[in-house]
């Protein structure tokens, strides 16, 4: 199960630093995960300081 970014994504790019697989990018209105390159480690969602990243439901 992939991870996503919410819209309360303020697009700090913390993020994208963050991930060891490259998967997050920026997207038109806030940063995005690519679901096929996540590999569900959390990294991101450990490192967002607004706590935008959830688990794909």
């Amino acid at each position: 199960m992939a991870y996503v970014i919410t819209d309360e994504c303020v697009s700090c790019g913390t993020c994208e630093s963050e991930c060891p697989c490259e998967a997050i990018s920026q997207g038109d209105e806030h940063y995005v995960i690519d679901a096929d390159a996540c590999v569900d480690c959390g990294t991101c969602a450990e490192a967002c300081p607004t706590e935008a990243i959830k688990p794909a439901e």
